[in-house]
């Protein structure tokens, strides 16, 4: 009966409880199990209800809904148009060029957005019509939007960063520089795959000229500008976390208004309604799981999996390649989100524990589950690009699968070659460009 809890917990889940419910009511049954078996007052469900509570009262999550805002205005404001348009007069012209602008506008667009799920909501409403007009297979323009949208969930500032450095308590700062390299190198991978492949594609567009080009770097500068503010802001120790979300808001606000001219006052009430709702939803997610944490850890299960785990296996290659494993099974059926604030305070104290460096556990941890938002039953990021194409997910899985390749090739390089996750924070840390270079030989 020690373990009651658990087999609550994967009832509920069979039965399809909302993930939020699930982690409150799973403590809240066991604990009235636990006193009507022991003839006790359920005196924990006063722990529940404040864990609950604290877990949403802190001030770097306040970062979470400033970045939704963020994301909500860049859409709305035309900012992510504008940056798809200069990053066609760049590379339009190559054949397969509209899935390099894919690729490369949601580098660009990582900067100011921090969702997979916005990013391929919004490049897909503008790039999938776009390929399928131009010749490209609608199932291969809604694999590539949704493949290239995980970028967007690593490079800084990433709404799942944030979550895991808040539960676990790990410094945000080092994990938004530990997912610059990673999220370039993603990038650049998915843009060599669609140039080894381009003879699938149709003709390239018309290459842009000189003007053209200036013309729509000048329309993309200023909304080029935030991701340079905030990330450099944020690594380079100028800004918190919070406050540079809070200005990247302001930023996409000033820019909606009075240069894009896109956003009218008007509008203001739909955009900041819009992003309170979904900002609600995630806080009272993660607020929900602050307190499933905390009943978790009274009841030792961390302890009693790492003892588990440990005695397996103490070899920290073999076991982080078991954990990649289980988090890879996790994301075909749980979104990133929960995945990352239940399993987060279990297997990142076995993990430390078998000598894994706490960031780069958090990178790949999330790396990984980000992985899972493109992979069936439950990808979401496979719904939304599903949805605008009018594409079945399973003709889009099978369209993306050499993209998925390459990102799963990528996760065990960054597993077993921590060097690309951690050489920048240890150059910020130190505060000196050679100890980059001196992470990189030391592995």
């Amino acid at each position: 009966m020690a373990l009651i809890y658990l087999w609550i917990f994967f009832i509920l889940l069979l039965v399809g409880l909302p993930m939020t419910y699930l982690m409150l009511t799973t403590p809240i049954i066991s604990i009235f199990i636990d006193s009507w078996l022991n003839g006790t007052d359920p005196r924990g469900l006063t722990r529940v209800v404040s864990r609950l509570f604290a877990g949403t009262e802190s001030f770097p999550l306040m970062a979470l809904p400033f970045f939704i805002l963020a994301g909500e205005l860049m859409s709305a404001g035309g900012i992510t148009t504008r940056i798809v348009k200069f990053a066609e007069s760049l590379i339009g012209h190559y054949r397969g060029g509209l899935a390099h602008v894919t690729v490369s506008s949601s580098v660009m667009l990582a900067g100011g957005c921090g969702s997979p799920v916005a990013d391929a909501s919004a490049l897909g409403t503008i790039l999938i019509p776009g390929m399928t007009e131009s010749g490209y297979q609608r199932r291969f323009a809604a694999g590539i939007v949704a493949a290239s949208s995980l970028i967007v969930g690593i490079i800084p500032p990433s709404g799942l960063f944030i979550m895991y450095a808040f539960i676990m308590n790990v410094s945000v700062a080092d994990m938004f520089a530990g997912g610059i390299l990673p999220g370039l190198i993603i990038a650049a991978a998915l843009m060599i795959m669609v140039f080894f492949t381009r003879k699938r594609y149709p003709a390239a567009l018309k290459k842009a000229t000189g003007k053209e080009r200036i013309q729509a770097f000048r329309y993309a500068f200023l909304p080029l500008l935030t991701p340079v503010i905030l990330i450099g802001g944020i690594v380079g120790g100028i800004i918190g976390v919070t406050e540079g979300a809070a200005a990247a808001a302001f930023y996409c606000l000033i820019l909606g208004l009075f240069y894009t001219k896109e956003i009218k006052i008007k509008d203001l009430g739909t955009i900041f309604s819009k992003a309170a709702l979904n900002s609600a939803v995630i806080l009272v997610l993660v607020g929900a799981a602050v307190s499933f944490a905390a009943f978790l850890s009274q009841k030792g299960l961390p302890n009693v999996i790492s003892g588990y785990v440990l005695g397996i296996t103490d070899n920290p290659l073999l076991l982080f390649f078991l954990v990649n494993i289980m988090l890879l099974c996790v994301g075909l059926i749980m979104d990133a989100g929960p995945a990352i604030l239940i399993l987060g305070p279990i297997l990142a104290p076995v993990m430390i524990a078998a000598g894994v460096d706490p960031v780069h556990f958090a990178v790949v941890m999330c790396i990984n589950l980000l992985i899972g938002l493109i992979t069936p039953p439950m990808g979401l990021v496979l719904f939304v690009v599903s949805s605008i194409s009018k594409e079945p997910v399973e003709s889009i899985s099978i369209a993306m699968m050499p993209f998925f390749l390459v990102e799963l090739a990528i996760l065990f390089l960054l597993t077993y070659y921590p060097a690309i996750i951690m050489a920048l924070p240890n150059a910020v840390n130190a505060g000196s460009i050679s100890v980059f270079f001196q992470t990189f030989i030391a592995f």
